[in-house]
């Protein structure tokens, strides 16, 4: 293929900005590229992990002819709420009862 004469030869390199504009664009598409794999692989690893199992007491003792409406599980404590409206705060590791609370009428 010839060149019109009027037409000047094409450079050899690109104009630096554009040099650096494709750099840019190596080290962005690397950078995420990277990223993605990390990503992956942190959600691969955590996934698969197995929770942590619950330490319960083997057993709680509710007041007599008291019925759990809701229970909530912390650190060191079970709560139980009750159907007469009673929080009853119990000891996680034990089993025994902590604290007794009755909510105000409404």
């Amino acid at each position: 293929m010839t060149l019109p004469p009027d037409m000047p030869p094409p450079p050899d390199q690109p104009p630096p900005d554009v040099r650096l504009i494709k750099w840019l664009v190596v080290v962005l598409t690397s950078v995420m590229i990277l990223g993605v794999i990390i990503i992956i692989g942190l959600l691969v690893t955590r996934l698969g992990m197995a929770p942590a199992p619950l330490a319960l007491p083997d057993s709680i003792n509710l007041p007599t002819d008291s019925r759990a409406q809701a229970i909530t599980l912390a650190a060191d404590w079970v709560l139980v709420l009750t159907q007469d409206e009673t929080i009853l705060l119990f000891d996680r590791a034990t089993g025994e009862l902590r604290h007794q609370i009755t909510l105000p009428e409404q």
